[in-house]
């Protein structure tokens, strides 16, 4: 959203004492964090003070990022070039003002979603019941906080049909800043359970609280009496919920109720409401447990869709939850334990302090809870799988998110088949493919065969597309339902000799065609041949017909518009001469983004999941899905002529700290990043690689670096695609090289 802010309308804003000379371009966006500045032009950075560090502890930062205007709360004694700045007692409440502001150029109504808890679930799930009847805009993620709504409304288009916000409290006299900020048109309350009631002194004050924010507002749901606003319409509804733990179900009522004040409901559209991620972290633990951490909170309704995720995770493992109580918690206990046996929990826990001796996890799924971060961290350590202190995390919120960016850059009817090939990228085939699949994906693709029967082995019921079956593989790809591309004359006649030898006959294929990338593929002049030993045989039937483009990251290549000429007459021929409907597809992440003419009926999506696309412009609306960080494991310091590493390839120039990092291209640090073409990022300053990449460290100049500091790889400050620039490759390969003994941990938010 462009905001489009002259120098005076700040100026009334804020009532703000103004430093400087007066900018003549408008103020298009803001930004409060440095380190994620992309660009400048039009860019007002807001200097929030945080609990350990004041804001204006990173002007320099900004500044030296092309930042011209800021918002402070006191004036720089340093004299910076052509910046200027407005001074204003409260940073934060300037940015509530401004995005006070920009509420009352909306011209469409907005919702507000409050409540103890899921507010992010209705908030999607409302989109998802109306999207495809209005133009819906939403906060991202969970940013219901002060700083958060405020974020959420200056996003907001000034054009649109509805918009949906969070809004959350934790104490007094927040709820009526949020209020003047969204002046919602419609509110609606998912609960007002206060078992966790942050610093309200009583039940009754919470639920004033949240009911306020409807103060004005055109009409308010509340998700505690839904049964009032109950006709047989929404009870036939509710019939369809594909859920049946109580918070979710809860959850999709209050959903379900609201998209019918704001107009239609379909059963189906219900029935595929689809499953949101949380606040929860997975790990790999010793002798085959899997670990979910959940030290959000103790919030006893929340506690119930913890308990629904842990029995989700692994279907046929034994479940054991460990409860981490305070002092000031420990009346929770009879009620934490009424619950866990009526979740039918196998075995729990509950401690004030870790015992002596920890219990047997071998082959459980462990749910470790409560906001005790100390002791959470503490029983992780001992429990983790892998000591590695190298970790990559996979943020799949943000994978929901890109997916979402897609499905929404898409024609409705356009299918999407997510690719997840090589272990996902390297992310872990079955929590991917899980996610991806919780985000409504039409197919899975994968290379062999035995990728594909994982897949099975996971529960995965969705079409899956083998691209590379190899006759060795045929009878894996029947025996799993496995729908094989076949890409030869010779390739064809093997699987048909197959169903032969099993009596099977309609089985689905793929066939894909060499249209100029020249790989494996049919080509077009063997089409005719082709249609007619499908006539002939009865065993196969072709579900799909695909290519793939050679330049599709190159929107200007003249090979691009052959393709798409020559897939189309394929297509054409196989229209006519098949005597049923068969599937399209051409596009892989980088052509969906670039040829919305050729989408046909399906497209495929990999690298783009994760938040790279060669469009700036479409790679602006992704998040990036992987971050990539280690420790220091020892700073040394070195005089002037020391040389560093094997070979003595690089001699030091002056006297220097040197920090050694426990990652090296046994764990896909790649050794060309040797000698400064690398480097890693330690307490927000780049740290170029000296001397070779070893196997398994790599030594680095940190002359800042203070001891046991993270260490950021790739993150907010190094982005894959610029990681894999420097190390003269492509973020696939990056991804699929991240070596196995690097711990996964996977975050959901």
């Amino acid at each position: 959203m462009k905001l489009n802010l002259t120098h005076a309308q700040l100026t009334e804003i804020f009532a703000a004492r103004f430093v400087g000379t007066p900018s003549a371009v408008l103020v298009q966006e803001v930004v409060y964090d440095s380190r994620k500045i992309s660009r400048s032009e039009g860019v007002a950075f807001f200097g929030l003070n945080g609990p350990k560090r004041s804001g204006f502890e990173y002007v320099q930062a900004a500044y030296d990022k092309g930042i011209r205007i800021f918002v402070l709360d006191q004036q720089p004694a340093k004299e910076f070039a052509e910046a200027c700045f407005y001074i204003v007692d409260d940073v934060l409440e300037a940015l509530q003002q401004l995005a006070t502001f920009h509420r009352k150029r909306i011209n469409y109504p907005i919702l507000a979603i409050a409540g103890a808890i899921g507010k992010t679930t209705v908030k999607e799930w409302i989109y998802h019941l109306l999207a495809d009847q209005l133009k819906v805009q939403r906060s991202p993620k969970s940013y219901n906080s002060q700083l958060g709504v405020a974020l959420s409304l200056l996003q907001l288009p000034l054009e649109g049909n509805l918009a949906l916000i969070e809004a959350a409290v934790s104490k007094p006299g927040e709820m009526e800043k949020l209020h003047a900020m969204i002046a919602p048109n419609y509110v609606v309350i998912t609960n007002t359970n206060a078992g966790f009631r942050h610093e309200f002194d009583t039940d009754q004050a919470y639920q004033v609280a949240l009911q306020s924010l409807s103060i004005g507002a055109d009409w308010r749901i509340d998700g505690d009496h839904l049964e009032a606003l109950s006709d047989e319409n929404s009870k036939n509804l509710f019939d369809q919920i594909p859920f049946n733990d109580p918070v979710r179900v809860h959850n999709a009522r209050v959903a379900i109720a609201c998209a019918l004040r704001l107009g239609s409901c379909s059963p189906k559209a219900v029935a595929e409401l689809p499953e949101l991620a949380n606040r929860l972290e997975t790990f790999e633990g010793i002798h085959g447990a899997t670990l979910i951490n959940d030290a959000y909170s103790l919030d006893l309704l929340a506690f119930e869709g913890s308990l629904a995720f842990l029995k989700a995770v692994a279907p046929g493992k034994q479940h054991m939850v460990c409860c981490l109580l305070s002092e000031n918690q420990a009346h929770l206990k009879e009620e934490i334990i009424r619950l866990l046996l009526a979740n039918q929990i196998d075995t729990y826990h509950i401690w004030t302090a870790l015992p002596a001796i920890l219990p047997d996890i071998s082959d459980q799924v462990v749910l470790i809870k409560g906001n005790q971060h100390l002791l959470t961290e503490a029983l992780l350590s001992k429990w983790k799988r892998k000591s590695h202190s190298t970790v990559v995390r996979y943020d799949l919120s943000a994978l929901q998110h890109n997916l979402r960016q897609y499905q929404q850059s898409l024609a409705p009817t356009t299918q999407i088949l997510a690719m997840v090939k090589a272990q996902a990228y390297g992310g872990g085939l079955d929590q991917i493919a899980k996610q991806l699949l919780a985000g409504g994906v039409n197919y899975f693709g994968v290379a062999y065969a035995d990728e594909g029967v994982l897949l099975r082995q996971a529960g995965i019921k969705l079409p899956i597309l083998v691209m590379n079956a190899e006759p060795a593989g045929f009878e894996s790809c029947i025996a799993s339902q496995l729908e094989p591309a076949i890409y030869s004359p010779t390739h064809l006649d093997a699987f048909i000799r197959t169903l032969i030898a099993s009596q099977i006959q309609d089985y689905p294929i793929h066939l894909k065609f060499d249209t100029g990338m020249h790989r494996l593929g049919f080509l077009p002049e063997q089409t005719d041949q082709l249609l007619q030993t499908l006539r002939a045989q009865p065993e196969v039937c072709v579900k799909s017909v695909y290519s793939h483009m050679a330049c599709a990251d190159e929107p200007q290549h003249p090979m691009n518009a052959q393709q798409i000429s020559s897939f189309n007459a394929i297509c054409s021929q196989f229209e006519s001469a098949l005597p049923y409907p068969f599937l399209k597809h051409l596009l892989n992440s980088e052509g969906a983004a670039h040829f919305p003419q050729a989408q046909f009926d399906m497209v495929r999506l990999g690298i783009g999941l994760f938040g790279v696309n060669h469009d700036p412009q479409f790679e602006q609306k992704l998040k990036p899905v992987i971050s990539w960080t280690s420790r220091i494991s020892q700073l040394k310091q070195f005089k002037k002529g020391a040389c560093v590493g094997y070979g003595c390839s690089e001699i030091l120039e002056a006297d220097s700290q040197i920090a050694v990092i426990p990652v090296g291209y046994a764990d896909g640090f790649k050794r060309n990043l040797s000698n400064g073409r690398g480097g890693v990022y330690i307490d927000g300053n780049f740290c170029p690689t000296i001397g070779r990449v070893c196997m398994d460290m790599i030594m680095v100049l940190a002359p800042n670096a203070r001891p046991d500091a993270e260490v950021e790889i790739i993150g907010t400050q190094q982005a894959l695609s610029l990681f894999a620039e420097k190390a003269q490759t492509i973020p696939y390969e990056i991804l699929t090289s991240i070596s196995p003994r690097v711990q996964r941990t996977y975050v959901n938010d």
